[in-house]
């Protein structure tokens, strides 16, 4: 995974720049999720990985599936496909929407709980995480009967477990040690 990162970063850093200096960046971001999810179709991660295929014809079979009509996203592709890389466009379409996020001032917040949220409660939580790290919050909220009570939040890098389960797990932790 590390790996993969590593590879796909520079990829996705000349992605952005090129999306952000033509105002592009939604749209890119649009095309290569879009380019992930055929990518890791199981056919088609067969074509890609048939050494037997050349670069031009990988990246005209991905532009044909894809219907990808932009010049520079069909380029960036083609760099893609001249360099073997088009399987790490799921890892560039991530890092790229991160980079996205922070130019958006924004973060992904997944609000895991034991019972479905209010939307009060939700907008309270989204109120104290706004004021917590300074940007705007997109929450995405779903429901695990495991936790028993309470929520997990994950922004990022960022988990805070608040829930019963997790609470559990450090007493019974604490006491082991």
């Amino acid at each position: 995974m590390a790996e993969t990162t590593t590879l796909a970063r520079p990829y996705a850093k000349a992605a952005f720049a090129y999306a952000q200096s033509q105002s592009q960046v939604g749209f890119w971001a649009d095309q290569l999720r879009a380019a992930s999810g055929v990518v890791v179709h199981p056919k088609i991660a067969q074509v890609l990985a048939d050494p037997s295929k050349t670069p031009e014809s990988l990246a005209a079979t991905l532009k044909d599936v894809t219907g990808v009509e932009d010049t520079g996203f069909a380029n960036f592709l083609a760099v893609l496909a001249d360099n073997r890389r088009l399987a790490l466009l799921p890892s560039i379409s991530v890092l790229f929407q991160k980079l996205k996020a922070n130019l958006e001032a924004s973060v992904d917040v997944e609000v895991v709980s034991a019972y479905d949220l209010s939307d009060d409660q939700t907008q309270k939580l989204v109120a104290v995480l706004k004021g917590k790290l300074d940007k705007q919050i997109n929450v995405h909220t779903r429901t695990d009967k495991t936790l028993i009570g309470g929520v997990v939040i994950r922004a990022g890098d960022l988990v805070i477990d608040g829930s019963v389960r997790g609470r559990l797990n450090k007493l019974a932790e604490a006491m082991n040690s």
